[in-house]
């Protein structure tokens, strides 16, 4: 009997005819174990993962394997998107007991769900003589297995313990997060580190912002040189816009092809704040093709954004993405079809398997002649109909809260600036960026209202969907953190206080659910499932720490409501992260992208207009605005908007009221006394 057919989860409807007795993360699973005394075994992982698929055709869809798991344990199948505090928990237990981690994650416990013995994947031979070996010792070694268990669970309480030292986040810590990544930085390809690399938008996202509190040349020069490198490289989707998980190789070229809503949405902010800082074609071009992806492929009319493109497509990695010069020409013609060969680095060698190649932008096209852009924007269209064509990926389409907040900031960020500046670059280029704003807008809103009418259930937030169904797994801290910060920025956005209510809603929730001792925020509520430890993981990875996110969220509804309370409890959150900063930056991008914003003001700048879309101090807002401030426009005194409350037009003109934490300033109404109280 396979119980997974009802999930809500698509990882673990891909296991539903498996001939394994799969069950859900429940209770009853467990209660079965210890009725027959048998052990659990838990597998971990998530739709877009690649090995994950690999290991299920191997072991979880082959019969003998079926019968040795469902004659000597009880199956346990998690979707780790769906329940990241399990993974978590089960993570920090196979890091402890291997020294690594990753997905599939592999853990076999006891009845009570102590974990006793850890790892990955496992080949189906290997997983075999590993499945006859726990059943053994559980038989006739159960002293040693619980012994050992024991102290698994020691170790990882340790490791997610909330305490230790605080410090204030100050700007010589901020300074020297920031020293640390120029000292690690691969000054040949841009980035942090090796293959595999990953792209680092949380450590790229503070330095921008370090950048324009200190002037910092050397923090802006990493930022457009580690994105000029994704974006030329086979790790960006060169047609569709958006990017890859990460590259295997160390300069950007192979990409593992799985995209990320999390990853895209990062990006995203990134490439657009890089763009309102120094005019960067390139980053506006990125940027507008990643919103692009975000509206075009994982937003779902009425569903919200859906979680991931997988990396294989019919079980084949990269088979939609690649190209030889034979199809180019195929696709483009003669003249056309070598003019993009040579453009985007199609060899007969190829760079991928088997004399493919992985499309990569071997020159600029950015700053060319607008013949040439023109051009380029053609050979796009026609190869990305002609790849459209081809198989294609299957799509993760569960709703992510927390991934699904990220995505609603990043294009509230873009669409805004992208409003406010006007039409840019030739005709073709200008229309499409109008184009593709407006579709943009439209997912934001979308997705936003989606979260607050499913998501959002009695004031409580919930982590995941499907097809308009909410699941019963409840938010996590990265959910209440993240979501906030996107209501707060529909908030801004359109100027309704309902988005502010709901933010409220949600930080209220986490103050009173999640916090801990000493500024401190554990990662699942106070009335949630109680696993064999409580996870309070402090460090970003590949999205925000719960921690992260949440003060993201504190601090933008304190500045919005003026109410100090809510950035005093930001403020002791990050005092609790602060001691890791400065000693291990590349983890705690988000955290110190915060800081930034804190040690900034953050800014509170509101605009009393009758012209909210043309009014050139709400353009002169957006385009120069100090890091992590929040903006309202509207008119004056709008129910349920504080920062326009008791603010009127001056003279009949527009006029724009700018705060720094709680101190304000006199209104201006010009353009250039805005800009100089902004500086």
């Amino acid at each position: 009997m396979n119980r997974l057919a009802e999930a809500t989860s698509p990882y673990l409807l891909q296991h539903a005819d498996n001939p394994v007795d799969w069950w859900p993360w429940c209770e009853e699973a467990f209660a079965e174990a210890k009725r027959r005394d048998v052990p659990v075994l838990i597998s971990v992982g998530y739709s877009a993962c690649h090995w994950c698929h690999v290991m299920a055709h191997e072991s979880f869809e082959d019969d003998g394997v079926g019968k040795l798991l469902n004659e000597g344990f009880v199956s346990i199948k998690v979707d780790r998107e769906e329940r990241p505090d399990v993974d978590a928990v089960y993570m920090t237990a196979t890091q402890a007991m291997t020294g690594q981690g990753g997905w599939p994650m592999t853990v076999f416990a006891t009845p009570d769900g102590t974990p006793f013995f850890c790892g990955t994947y496992f080949p189906r031979p290997n997983f075999v003589r590993l499945l006859e070996s726990v059943g053994t010792a559980w038989r006739e070694q159960r002293d040693a297995v619980l012994r050992q268990g024991a102290a698994v669970v020691e170790a990882i309480g340790g490791a997610q313990a909330v305490g230790g030292p605080t410090a204030p986040l100050t700007a010589e810590l901020l300074d020297a997060a920031a020293d640390q990544l120029a000292s690690e930085y691969d000054e040949v390809n841009g980035g942090f580190g090796g293959a595999p690399k990953f792209p680092p938008h949380m450590n790229l996202l503070f330095l921008l912002r370090h950048h324009q509190r200190t002037g910092s040349a050397r923090s802006l020069e990493i930022v457009r040189h580690t994105c000029e490198a994704m974006a030329r490289g086979g790790i960006h989707d060169q047609l569709a816009g958006g990017f890859a998980r990460y590259s295997v190789d160390g300069h950007w070229t192979v990409p593992h092809f799985e995209k990320m809503l999390y990853d895209n949405a990062l990006l995203l902010r990134v490439y657009t704040q890089l763009w309102r800082l120094t005019g960067d074609a390139l980053a506006l071009r990125v940027a507008r093709d990643t919103a692009r992806f975000l509206a075009d492929e994982l937003h779902r009319p009425g569903q919200g954004f859906a979680s991931a493109l997988d990396a294989d497509t019919e079980g084949v990695e990269g088979l939609t993405y690649v190209w030889t010069p034979a199809q180019l020409v195929e696709v483009l013609g003669e003249e056309d079809g070598r003019w993009a060969a040579d453009l985007l680095a199609v060899t007969d060698a190829g760079s991928f398997e088997k004399g493919t190649s992985v499309l990569r932008l071997a020159r600029d096209v950015d700053d060319a002649d607008p013949a040439v852009r023109e051009r380029w924007q053609v050979v796009v269209r026609r190869l990305l109909a002609a790849r459209d064509a081809r198989p294609q990926p299957a799509r993760d389409d569960k709703v992510v809260a927390a991934w699904n907040g990220l995505a609603i900031t990043a294009l509230a960020e873009f669409v805004r600036l992208v409003e406010t500046t006007g039409r840019i670059g030739t005709e073709g280029e200008a229309n499409l960026l109008e184009g593709v704003t407006i579709v943009a807008d439209g997912a934001m809103r979308d997705a936003a209202e989606y979260l607050a009418r499913v998501h959002v259930v009695d004031g409580r937030l919930r982590r995941a969907s499907r097809d308009g169904r909410v699941g019963d797994p409840a938010g996590v801290l990265e959910d209440y953190g993240c979501v906030a910060e996107a209501f707060c920025a529909m908030h801004q956005v359109t100027g309704e206080g309902r988005w502010l209510e709901l933010a409220g809603e949600l930080v209220d929730a986490a103050l009173a659910h999640f916090a801990a001792p000493g500024g401190a925020f554990h990662d699942t509520a106070d009335d949630a499932e109680q696993l064999v430890a409580r996870p309070a993981d402090p460090t970003d990875n590949a999205t925000p720490s719960g921690r992260s996110a949440i003060v993201a969220g504190l601090v933008a509804y304190a500045a919005l409501t003026g109410e100090s309370r809510y950035r005093e409890a930001a403020e002791a959150a990050l005092s609790t992260v602060a001691p890791i900063v400065g000693r291990h930056a590349r983890f705690t991008g988000y955290a110190a992208t915060v800081g930034e914003a804190l040690l900034s003001g953050p800014y509170e700048i509101a605009v009393a207009t009758g012209d909210v879309a043309g009014d050139p101090l709400v353009a002169a807002a957006y385009r120069h605005a100090p890091p992590g401030a929040v903006i309202v426009a509207g008119a004056p005194d709008q129910p349920g908007v504080p920062l326009l409350a008791g603010r009127p037009l001056v003279d009949g003109r527009a006029a724009a009221y700018i705060c720094r934490g709680f101190v304000c300033q006199r209104p201006v109404t010009g353009v250039e006394e805005l800009v100089g109280q902004l500086r």
